[in-house]
């Protein structure tokens, strides 16, 4: 008894002594994790110039002095030496000393630390396992959810902490919505829903381009991430839960169509509202009127997300947004030079396009129109005008136009685009991103950034965070579209390296998005400019001071070296003037460029939106590059039984295929399911609403091009993309 007794001591204190007694900000690693195949490399930091300067940290550079440890029980598994970053050169973007500490042949999943043997001092703890991003990407995609306009966040969608009544819903406000330049009762128009934009509660249209296109594209070129159950109003309704939040926003652009075909512009106030929680803010709402670039905008979104939503079996939503689609077109072609500048008249910021814009989404439109008409016509405008594109003047593949350059690449695929066309495309993307820009992939090749995610130092602008994303994201554009193949295994490293950034891989130590704790980071933002969690909220304020802090899952602006005080300082701000001390705001002011951050939200005159302040395209981007990384990699168990809260895993192969087409879910063996297939125009090719699951087709005969398989069973809905040859 006694013996078992000590027993139980000793391996209870084991526990209790298990993990790093000294957790280090200096050894970074990526907080929620890595997959098993991922490249790993903690970095580790010792700060020179910025405003942490005085800071230090000398990291045991002997042989096999750092170590990989299991978080529980302390055992080693892992060792080896540290490299120095560029000769031991201080690294000019960061002001930081930097090494590395390369673990990559770890790939047993599990919990670990990061030790240093001689200082004695560990990192944080992460993970190895195929879902360590899992729960990141829910609460991302969630954000999307606190930011509808006119819908209220209840229990148990909202968590006790975000809970909220439907906004914007009363008088003179989006139900009764009218022209700002004439708002008399024969103007009212039923606005509501969207999303709002940003960390204010207008609503633009040109600004969801962007955000929809992307939301879009990440559901086709990752079908199988996206599940039924990410706790929004909709989840468990057969549709991923993705394409409810977009349809949500589609909604609200219908609405924002006029009988013409013509789209308005902009749903906003006349001053800038600041009430918490939204359903506070009563005051009147405007629309702009009707613009060329907000129709064409529609023209695209619609014509996309008519393709999409075909796909997915939605056919009289589809066929809705394709006659939207067409009607935007109509009146835009018509119309080409309807314009509106909002500036000082409505909403937080210009809406209005250039020339170049109009063109762009013009084009975009096009694409999607012929992909689901097969009208060359469409074909011939994007044939006409794809050279006016940044892409192909400038031969350049750079992070500031992401979604121009995604939608060329998006229609390389398309069922019959023209062969040259095509080709122009993928030779002048490929090129910049091997070759041509040093910014990418040579970056990576040269090590160029100790951070490990270069970006020029300018292009550290407002909404740094955002262009990181984009970044990344051309790596896996090399991935989604197989060029140069041979060299995947390192633009999926690549782009892993800008999510390591986001998430704590920084000389700041700190996870980029909003109250993460419960999703396993250590150290998250805890403030952004955000009309709901403002300064100063009891609430919503600060995580740690107010009761809850922001929501989960935001991605804040990010780094922004052209950050300033307001205009009004020092002395010109009236009885703000207190706040104009540089030293307040020192960091952001002064600061290498990956230094220029400083958690907080203080509004006018310190204007923190310039740096933290979220959006949803910054969001979108985020949640784009996450989804590249949720998914297996790991030494997977055999396929057996499972509940309904376990991850099912769509498998179709090969694939590409020429006759025999091979579909199971793994982890689910004999079970019945729902199958259906679609071209990619969205017509139904086949359908099994009772096929038993491992299946083998015979497709030797259909038409060579991309389908996509849609299996419905135990209440979940997957989806994948093959090839026909």
């Amino acid at each position: 008894m006694r013996r078992g007794i000590v027993l139980m001591l000793l391996t209870y204190g084991k526990l209790m002594l298990a993990a790093p007694a000294v957790i280090s900000r200096f050894i970074l690693v990526d907080q929620f994790g890595y997959l098993c195949t991922a490249e790993k490399i903690a970095v580790i930091r010792d700060p020179q110039v910025g405003f942490n300067a005085a800071e230090s940290f000398s990291p045991t550079t002997g042989s096999n002095q750092y170590e990989v440890r299991r978080w529980h029980d302390d055992v080693v598994v892992f060792s080896g030496s540290i490299k120095k970053w560029n000769s031991g050169l201080t690294h000019s973007q960061s002001g930081d000393k930097v090494w590395w500490f390369t673990f990559t042949g770890l790939t047993t999943p599990g919990e670990y630390y990061i030790w240093d043997k001689g200082k004695q001092v560990g990192s944080v703890k992460f993970r190895i396992a195929d879902d360590v991003y899992a729960n990141v990407l829910r609460d991302a995609v969630r954000v999307f959810y606190y930011q509808r306009c006119g819908h209220a966040k209840s229990v148990p969608y909202a968590g006790s902490g975000w809970t909220d009544a439907a906004c914007h819903l009363g008088s003179l406000q989006d139900l009764d919505c009218r022209l700002v330049t004439n708002p008399v009762p024969a103007t009212a128009r039923d606005l509501h829903g969207g999303w709002h934009d940003a960390g204010d509660y207008n609503k633009y249209v040109n600004f969801t381009w962007s955000p929809v296109t992307q939301l879009l594209l990440a559901y086709l070129e990752n079908p199988g991430v996206w599940t039924d159950d990410l706790n929004i109003p909709e989840s468990g309704n057969g549709l991923p839960d993705l394409l409810d939040e977009v349809r949500y926003q589609l909604q609200w652009l219908l609405r924002m169509q006029e009988d013409d075909g013509s789209v308005l512009s902009i749903v906003g106030v006349q001053n800038y509202a600041s009430a918490s929680p939204p359903s506070a803010d009563v005051a009147q709402r405007f629309y702009g009127p009707a613009t060329t670039s907000a129709t064409y905008t529609g023209a695209a979104l619609f014509a996309l997300a008519a393709v999409v939503y075909n796909q997915v079996g939605l056919t009289a939503f589809a066929d809705s947004l394709y006659t939207a689609a067409v009607a935007a077109w109509n009146w835009a072609e018509a119309n080409p030079n309807v314009t509106f500048y909002n500036s000082g008249i409505v909403g937080a910021g210009e809406q209005e396009t250039d020339d170049y814009g109009r063109m762009v989404r013009r084009v975009a439109a096009a694409i999607a129109l012929y992909q689901r008409s097969g009208n060359t016509a469409y074909r011939s405008i994007v044939d006409a005008h794809y050279t006016q594109f940044h892409l192909m003047q400038w031969g350049y593949v750079y992070p500031f136009e992401g979604t121009e350059q995604d939608m060329l690449l998006y229609y390389t695929k398309v069922p019959g685009a023209t062969t040259s066309v095509v080709n122009a495309i993928k030779n002048t993307y490929t090129n910049s991103v091997k070759t041509t820009n040093p910014d990418n992939y040579p970056a990576y090749k040269n090590k160029t950034d100790a951070y490990r995610a270069h970006l020029a130092s300018g292009n550290y602008t407002w909404g740094s965070n955002s262009i990181k994303c984009v970044q990344g994201l051309i790596f896996t554009n090399m991935l989604e579209y197989n060029y140069n193949p041979s060299n995947a295994t390192k633009y999926r490293h690549a782009a892993a390296g800008f999510l390591h950034y986001l998430h704590g891989v920084n000389p700041l130590a700190t996870v980029y998005v909003t109250n993460m704790y419960s999703a396993g980071a250590d150290s998250c933002i805890r403030e952004i400019y955000h009309a709901w969690f403002h300064d100063g909220s009891p609430l919503w304020d600060r995580t740690g001071v107010s009761t809850y802090g922001p929501a989960p899952g935001y991605l804040a602006g990010g780094p922004n070296p052209y950050y300033s005080l307001d205009a009004c300082c020092p002395s010109g701000c009236w009885s703000y003037n207190y706040l104009c001390n540089p030293a307040d705001v020192t960091p952001p002011l002064g600061q290498p460029v990956q230094k220029a951050y400083k958690d907080w939200n203080t509004t006018w005159p310190q204007n923190s939106w310039e740096v933290t302040e979220p959006s949803m395209g910054y969001q979108a981007n985020y949640v784009k590059l996450l989804s590249w990384f949720v998914g297996s990699s790991c030494n997977s168990p055999p396929m057996r039984p499972v509940s309904r809260d376990e991850k099912l895993r769509l498998l179709v192969y090969p694939n590409p295929v020429t006759s025999h087409l091979y579909i199971l879910v793994q982890g689910m063996i004999g079970q019945q399911a729902s199958l259906s297939i679609r071209d990619v125009r969205g017509r139904l090719i086949y359908q099994n609403a009772d096929l038993s699951l491992p299946a083998s087709l015979e497709i030797g005969s259909w038409p060579s091009g991309l389908y996509v398989v849609q299996v419905q069973t135990v209440g979940r809905v997957m989806s994948q993309q093959f090839i026909k040859h």
